[in-house]
């Protein structure tokens, strides 16, 4: 971990590009200007082209999310934040503990819609998985 003083160095946030997205960016806001943190939006393309293509892939979907990326990267770009965005494209869990480790990330950001534990072993949540492979703090927000 690269923390320095206590302070998050870098935060990765990931994006679902859903109404939750606006609850996780409310409260890393606030968190990143304290810390002076450099902040990395991740969004894991996941459809049939992204899995299939990955960088290569062309779709509607590649397009829509890396002009909602940008948006969000511009818009924290205009408060004064340190901020880059990123596509990613495969297994959503496996795909954000990577980008932790090779991001050297100090906090990863996501939001829950706030399952109970055993909806979670079913339905097999991305939170379930990258919380038991990172080895950073995870702030998990419930998405309102």
């Amino acid at each position: 971990m690269t923390v320095e003083n206590g302070l998050y160095k870098t935060i990765l946030v990931t994006l679902e590009i859903s109404a939750a997205d606006e609850t996780i960016l409310a409260h890393i806001r606030p968190l990143a200007k304290l810390c002076g943190s450099k902040i990395i939006l991740l969004h894991v393309a996941d459809g049939w082209a992204a899995r299939q293509f990955g960088k290569d892939a062309v779709s509607r979907e590649v397009t829509e999310d890396t002009q909602y990326l940008e948006y969000h990267r511009a818009r924290l770009a205009s408060e004064g934040f340190d901020v880059e965005a990123e596509l990613a494209f495969g297994e959503p869990s496996d795909e954000i503990v990577k980008w932790v480790r090779n991001k050297h990330c100090d906090l990863l950001a996501m939001s829950t819609h706030g399952h109970k534990w055993l909806a979670d072993v079913f339905l097999g949540t991305t939170v379930h998985h990258v919380r038991h492979e990172v080895d950073v703090p995870l702030l998990l927000v419930r998405a309102k």
